[in-house]
């Protein structure tokens, strides 16, 4: 991984004379003829331009338009038979500049700017072409500096107290967004809930996230009946293909009620833990698929799968999800989880943590990772 001056970085693209020269945040974006530069400072921030991964470098705008146009619109509008422009990716460091080679957009997002119809290009995330190998990255991406971890004392509790470790890990894992009550029309529920849920509630009061980011609970204004007024529907599937319910009596709500699984019109499945262990397990699986730090390996075989739990504790419930037996293992500021995807398909897994420091227990396990944040 050469350094390198800004000279010979800027003739890439054309020289450096070259108009089109952008800097907003932490990073600057040259286009020209030949090419496109983009320089983004050493660090590792959530809000800022930077070094992600091994094979990711992320853009974070708002991007000025022609930024947009050259890294997104571009590249949509040439034919396979026009020659592409490379994407330099390039880092600033003390000593100049460090070059991490070529890259192209893996992804990225637009959104309405409110006060026209034009599409902004918020962030972007650039591939490189070949991976950094832990030097470099260390070298470009410096570690983030240590913090105090969500801690496991919520671990002893599921075989117990159960609503006392759901509290533990959602307090433990999401910060406060707000310490204001909201008003009691909104506390208060439609139908008269089992303890469970109203205790989730009353946590995601103050920290939302924990309804959901791939899969969510209904908020209490949504809380329904099912058309046959004989299942509570307190959950969905992120685009409504199935949802989770209780079964709805006058006699009001069992203490610990079966959880069912219900995809269309399809009969019903129980999950394998009633309410109580179906909270912490939808919590830790929402809060894997939701964390700002990933790892996520290919598919897995059962030999695999033991390499990567070896260094972590598994949770004492009952698999999660009919369909894709889960189990979930933890260490501090990491929870990862393990579906069986039955047959040749092997294991899917993924893993989510707070602080990029909590991947430690996975970096050196021998697997192919899609993504590692580690």
């Amino acid at each position: 991984m050469p350094l390198v001056n800004d000279e010979w970085a800027y003739a890439l693209c054309g020289g450096l004379t070259i108009p089109g020269s952008f800097t907003f945040g932490s990073a600057t974006v040259v286009i020209g003829n030949a090419g496109t530069l983009i320089i983004v400072e050493a660090g590792d921030s959530l809000d800022e331009s930077c070094v992600w991964n091994a094979d990711e470098v992320r853009l974070l705008g708002p991007t000025p338009t022609p930024v947009k146009k050259r890294l997104v619109e571009e590249p949509l509008e040439r034919s396979t038979d026009d020659p592409k422009l490379p994407v330099h990716l390039t880092v600033r460091v003390t000593e100049g500049l460090q070059y991490l080679g070529t890259g192209a957009v893996a992804r990225a997002t637009t959104v309405r700017h409110p006060d026209c119809d034009e599409e902004v290009l918020t962030d972007c995330a650039l591939r490189l072409d070949s991976p950094l190998t832990r030097p470099s990255l260390d070298r470009v991406r410096p570690r983030l500096p240590s913090v105090d971890l969500p801690n496991l004392e919520w671990l002893s509790q599921v075989s117990g107290d159960r609503a006392s470790a759901l509290e533990e890990f959602i307090t433990g894992w999401y910060p406060a967004e707000s310490e204001t009550d909201e008003p009691v029309s909104i506390q208060t529920p439609p139908l008269d809930l089992p303890h469970g849920l109203r205790q989730f509630h009353r946590l995601a009061q103050h920290r939302p996230r924990c309804l959901g980011v791939q899969n969510r609970l209904l908020p209490l204004s949504e809380l329904q009946t099912d058309p046959t007024g004989e299942m509570f529907v307190f959950g969905e599937e992120n685009q409504g293909g199935f949802f989770w319910s209780l079964l709805w009596t006058l006699d009001g709500p069992e203490v610990d009620p079966t959880v069912w699984l219900r995809e269309y019109d399809e009969p019903p499945i129980a999950e394998r833990e009633p309410l109580s262990g179906f909270l912490i397990q939808f919590s830790l699986y929402e809060a894997s698929m939701g964390a700002d730090y990933l790892a996520l390996p290919r598919r897995l075989t059962a030999q695999q799968v033991d390499l990567l739990t070896e260094g972590l504790l598994p949770v004492p419930l009952r698999p999660f999800w009919p369909w894709a037996p889960t189990r979930f293992y933890v260490a501090p500021g990491l929870v990862l989880h393990v579906s069986d995807e039955g047959g040749d398909n092997g294991f899917s897994a993924w893993a989510g943590a707070t602080h990029r420091s909590a991947l430690a227990p996975l970096v050196d396990v021998a697997v192919e990772w899609i993504q590692f944040d580690g």
